[in-house]
């Protein structure tokens, strides 16, 4: 526990789900709200890094085996988690897969397929099951991780940025519908991020990796590529009471990329790749 930081309001013996919570952004979101004093489910297919994870922080982790594209497993894992906590304070929806890279020509429709169903159908089957068991209480956060690929041209692969457009478009959907509720619904936006998903997501495709990180770093006014805590942070104080005038709305944490730098075009490689694993979704 970082006893320097001063705490969020509110995040103290909150209730939280996170998706994608296995590895790198997900799982630095997981560590921050666990330090916040909360009890954290991490939702994930990839179940020896989640559980690793678990462990690692003791008995205010715990795991729950969650596929995303599979809506019975998302409403057991929402049932489960108010079985045993009574409640769902804050749900964050992070699993996402990077998807097929490469010309829009060569895309394969299992590969399209697969993206929106992790990165869009699961966010909203996320959103409903979160807001099922929320309406009753009155209150929540819901908080949706997007990307500058939703927002700016050639900031990621065709079909990712299409789906996390999608997902941005939803929060402000969903937002309103909400409101009445007392339920917020936020995105928040990571521009260039170093984990592990980061490292494996143009597969077979060195340069063209290299190239991309080269670009989006360069492009952001910090010079430099962003953590997973730096994320982590912004998605904790999104769901603390010191954002509670704050729905609807998209969190940028890019270093200015997305609305400063301009944009920096997503390195494709010449033939489409297949897309690796990112923040805790399926290998394609």
């Amino acid at each position: 526990m970082d006893l320097r930081r001063p705490k969020m309001h509110g995040l103290n013996e909150a209730v939280v789900i996170v998706t994608g919570g296995a590895t790198g952004i997900g799982a630095a979101a997981v560590a921050r709200f666990v330090d916040e004093g909360a009890h954290v489910v991490i939702a994930d297919v990839q179940t020896d890094p989640a559980r690793d994870l678990a462990e690692r922080l003791g008995d205010r982790a715990e795991f729950v085996v969650t596929d995303v594209t599979d809506e019975d497993s998302i409403a057991g894992l929402v049932d489960t988690v108010v079985e045993r906590h009574g409640r769902l304070d804050v749900f964050i929806a992070n699993a996402a897969v990077f998807g097929a890279i490469g010309p829009i020509a060569e895309q394969r429709t299992t590969d399209v397929d697969l993206t929106i169903a992790v990165n869009l159908r699961g966010v909203i089957l996320s959103l409903k099951h979160a807001a099922r068991v929320m309406q009753s209480r009155g209150s929540g956060s819901i908080i949706v991780t997007a990307s500058p690929g939703g927002i700016v041209g050639g900031a990621g692969p065709h079909v990712y940025s299409a789906t996390k457009a999608g997902v941005i478009g939803l929060v402000r959907s969903v937002a309103a519908e909400l409101r009445p509720f007392g339920i917020r619904v936020n995105t928040v936006v990571p521009g260039a991020v170093v984990s592990p998903m980061t490292a494996s997501a143009i597969v077979g495709d060195a340069q063209a990796l290299e190239q991309t990180t080269e670009a989006m770093t360069s492009s952001a006014m910090l010079d430099r590529a962003g953590q997973p805590e730096d994320i982590a942070g912004a998605m904790a104080f999104l769901a603390s009471d010191d954002a509670r005038y704050m729905t609807g709305s998209e969190m940028f944490v890019d270093a200015g990329y997305t609305h400063a730098s301009g944009s920096a075009a997503f390195a494709q490689p010449t033939h489409a790749g297949r897309g690796a694993l990112l923040e805790g979704g399926r290998t394609s």
